[in-house]
């Protein structure tokens, strides 16, 4: 018989959108699995958000400000809340692994022990779990779903239909930034990219820094993530398709069921893929750790050693081959 817990609790601290994402399906199958445990997670804003309305939470927390130590502190006051029967972690600095195995019945504290080069990070998440007893053989074949609330769902429907309606081509959607310099794909590739779309009658939303003098389509309108969900969405149900680097919005935009065609440089498509069409720059960089990748010597400070124009592995990443994967997605 299963292990019974009364209350587990889901820390990901690592601060991404992202990261959240690809640990959803995590969530979901301890949910599943244990249907009768209340089940909290405590994360950053404004990831947040997105578990908020889910039902398989009970209860969401963050921490209370932004400061050296908040994290740690956050999840003192969780565990003094309510000491959890069990306790999932994906953070591992701070000594926050170790305040979990003190304040838990049951801990899995290192979702990301000894992983495979090639194995994708959210399968990893799935496989510890299960080899744990935590999770059943059939959600390790889950991916990341984001649940909606109703009123997200009907705005990011209504924001498409008024600016787009029911296009002849289906509407493309391009997120330009990417949080870190590294990931970045040239700003020339996305005027070349937007106008190549453009010509064949695509309608092109951007979603990112808006450039007044040269725009390269319509920028969907700054909203909280759960309507950016819905608007993603809405683009989904019209045949279209997301096209960005490695961040938390294409993440997001794969789990709320838009195609997705994801732009992967510094980071290894392998590992951190959506599933969908996953391009890979400099596919043989002799720099590239796809199970260290904080130790690259380009991560940080975007100082590619192939190249003092910006990194190469983006660079690489050609307007037509984007452009062709699009119109397969």
């Amino acid at each position: 018989m299963p292990d019974r817990y009364a209350d587990i609790l889901v820390v990901d601290l690592l601060g991404g959108i992202g990261d959240l994402v690809m640990l959803l399906p995590a969530v979901h199958g301890l949910a599943r699995r244990h249907p009768d445990a209340r089940l909290r997670i405590l994360t950053h804003e404004p990831g947040a958000d997105l578990v908020r309305a889910d039902p398989a939470v009970g209860e969401v927390r963050t921490p209370r400000h932004g400061g050296p130590g908040a994290e740690r502190a956050a999840v003192v006051e969780a565990l003094a809340a309510r000491r959890p029967d069990l306790a999932v972690g994906t953070t591992r600095y701070d000594g926050i692994p170790d305040l979990l195995v003190a304040g838990s019945g049951r801990t899995v504290t290192n979702l990301w022990r000894d992983p495979p080069p090639h194995q994708p990070v959210g399968e990893r998440y799935l496989e510890i779990l299960h080899a744990e007893g935590l999770l059943d053989a059939a959600d390790r074949a889950t991916r990341p779903r984001v649940h909606l609330p109703e009123e997200a769902h009907r705005a990011g429907e209504r924001t498409v239909r008024h600016l787009v309606g029911e296009p002849l081509a289906p509407p493309v959607v391009l997120v330009t930034d990417a949080g870190m310099a590294v990931k970045r794909w040239p700003a020339r590739h996305w005027r070349a990219l937007a106008a190549a779309l453009t010509r064949r009658g695509h309608p092109v939303f951007t979603v990112g820094p808006v450039d007044a003098d040269a725009p390269l389509g319509v920028p969907l309108p700054r909203v909280d993530l759960p309507t950016l969900a819905g608007q993603f969405a809405a683009v989904g149900r019209r045949g279209g398709v997301v096209v960005g680097p490695d961040t938390g919005p294409v993440r997001l935009a794969a789990a709320a069921g838009a195609a997705t065609v994801v732009l992967f440089g510094p980071t290894d498509a392998r590992r951190y893929g959506t599933g969908d069409v996953d391009l890979q720059g400099l596919p043989d960089c002799p720099y590239r750790r796809p199970t260290a990748i904080t130790e690259q010597p380009c991560w940080w400070e975007a100082h590619c050693p192939l190249s003092a124009a910006g990194p190469a592995c983006m660079t690489d990443l050609d307007v037509d081959a984007v452009l062709a994967a699009v119109t397969a997605a």
